[in-house]
């Protein structure tokens, strides 16, 4: 069995947020550098949940596909990010669509999006809001 925590674990850095903590930052819970970073990353998680699998009506953050988001200097951003599988139809397209929607936000440059598949997307990593009923996301999900 897959430890859920997993989907922390590759590739980070100091600088870099889980999406654990990119959420506790966008509820205000947590502070990496002030409240310019924090005000940041809320903007930059706002334009992630404005792009959406259009197989699935949900968005890349509530997904879950979202693995990594690591803000750098000068405005650059850092993303990893996965598909729910490898052989998804659109796959150039959504890591355009992620380059573009975050590359929106105001202070920031430059977006860079890497896709990973490890560890592999799960449907319990897909962040659940409480209008979604099981029965629901069971059409769309694996």
């Amino acid at each position: 069995m897959m430890d859920e925590r997993i989907m922390d674990e590759p590739m980070m850095d100091e600088s870099s947020q889980t999406i654990d903590e990119a959420q506790a930052t966008a509820a205000g819970e947590t502070s990496t550098s002030g409240p310019v970073y924090s005000a940041l990353m809320n903007d930059i998680i706002a334009a992630l949940r404005t792009v959406f699998d259009p197989e699935i009506p949900v968005n890349v953050f509530d997904l879950g596909l979202i693995y990594r988001i690591d803000v750098k200097e000068q405005g650059i951003i850092e993303i990893d990010m996965t598909l729910t599988a490898p052989g998804c139809p659109v796959a150039g397209e959504m890591l355009g669509w992620v380059k573009t929607a975050v590359n929106g936000v105001a202070g920031v440059a430059e977006t860079n999006v890497n896709l990973v598949f490890d560890p592999p997307w799960i449907n319990r990593i897909c962040r659940r809001k409480p209008s979604w009923s099981s029965a629901e996301l069971a059409l769309f999900l694996p």
